[in-house]
């Protein structure tokens, strides 16, 4: 009986291929091909032996093809082949990696959010250092059917090994009902949000926090949701999808499967989406969460992508998705407040306090009256910039 896990050929790289066979042999064998055997190869074979102690594991051959995985990928290779051999469901836990383990915020900014393929290594391992706010590691549409075991033990893996700085720790699960069993592996490891694919109704978001608030053992008050709008239906119910949960975070809307959903095809000048991008705006505004656009799909048309983002912030999204590392750059530029806008929401700002200072009801800069929702604006624009890195959060002093 032969069980195997993980990736094999000329360009595959930071992976591994693992075939696990049971014999009738008493002696347990390892065989190990790898270019850096040299340096890696008696770690690499005592990651093994301990992985198969811990499942109690004899008589069996081991074949490991190594192309640079690190041990956390190696050990989920194992795992997963051990799993397809005897069918347990026991875990085998790696140690936390505590320098990238930080809890996030409901309003925290969200302007790109890089997506990464749950069922490859190679892109998660330097992908803190692109400057996205939030780092996805995608178990749905970039996983094969037969791969969706493998990546759930890799993603749960990740994120206990791997160090995504500053970035807040994402994973998209799988289209309900299969993306509840997607939570049991990764609830448990420090995950800060979850994206819902393709949510159509209130009641998806209910299952999604029951099931969290049961593997957690207790209210969940530190795991936000991202539902994604991709279907007719959605749109429709998209203010109760928001609304749903406090613990709902933000709103995005995924154009592909929206447009294929209508019968139309997606275009660059986006009428066929207009509606339903406005529509989830709206719902998401009035529900107070963060209306997030969907991905741009072109990767290497920067301008296009320029205007794109300008057109998404007119419309009042906060943020983009990012298919490629280039984009987020670009994406973040977007969403951050130009030095005009910051200049502007500074004067704002001073003179509402000045003239609250003074007792005044009416608050005037020039000529000009400003209301509440003027001043709010100016608030939010402050806060982003700050956030951005473009404004000092001691910027009165220095006025």
């Amino acid at each position: 009986m032969t069980a195997t896990a993980g990736n094999r050929g000329d360009s595959v790289r930071s992976d591994c291929f693992v075939q696990i066979t049971k014999t009738e042999h008493q002696a347990t064998e390892i065989r190990l091909q790898s270019k850096v055997e040299s340096l890696y190869g008696d770690s690499i074979r005592e990651l093994c032996h301990e992985v198969l102690v811990h499942y109690n594991l004899r008589n069996v051959f081991v074949e490991i093809e190594d192309k640079g995985a690190l041990p956390f990928v190696t050990a989920a290779r194992l795992e997963s082949a051990i799993r397809q051999l005897t069918g347990t469901e026991e875990s085998f836990s790696l140690p936390i990696e505590t320098r990238s383990l930080h809890r996030t915020r409901r309003d925290r900014t969200r302007r790109t959010r890089l997506y990464l393929p749950g069922n490859n290594p190679k892109l998660m391992l330097n992908a803190g250092i692109y400057g996205s706010d939030g780092i996805i590691l995608d178990l749905e549409d970039s996983v094969a059917p037969d791969k969706k075991v493998e990546a759930r033990l890799l993603v749960r893996n990740a994120l206990r090994a791997v160090d995504f700085g500053d970035a807040e720790r994402m994973v998209r699960i799988n289209q309900l009902p299969a993306g509840l069993e997607d939570l049991d592996y990764i609830i448990p490891e420090q995950v800060n949000l979850i994206l819902i694919p393709k949510c159509e109704n209130a009641q998806q978001i209910v299952q999604v926090e029951e099931r969290i608030e049961k593997i957690l053992g207790q209210e969940n008050t530190d795991i936000y949701l991202m539902p994604i709008i991709e279907n007719a239906l959605g749109v429709v119910n998209a203010y109760e999808i928001a609304s749903a949960s406090p613990n709902v975070a933000a709103l995005a809307i995924g154009l592909e499967d929206y447009t294929a959903d209508l019968g139309a095809q997606r275009t660059a000048e986006g009428r066929e989406s207009f509606y339903a991008r406005s529509a989830v705006v709206n719902a998401a505004r009035a529900a107070g969460v963060q209306p997030i656009d969907s991905v741009f799909s072109e990767i290497d048309d920067m301008d296009a992508l320029r205007n794109n983002v300008l057109e998404s912030k007119a419309l009042g999204f906060a943020g983009m998705g990012c298919i490629h590392p280039r984009q987020v750059p670009v994406i973040n530029e977007g969403f951050s407040p130009d030095e005009q806008e910051i200049e502007k929401a500074k004067r704002i700002v001073e003179a509402f306090e000045q003239a609250r200072e003074k007792g005044l009801g009416v608050v005037a800069l020039g000529s000009k009256m400003i209301d509440a929702p003027v001043v709010k604006r100016a608030v939010h624009t402050i806060e982003l910039a700050i956030q951005s890195g473009k404004l000092s959060t001691n910027w009165r002093e220095k006025s």
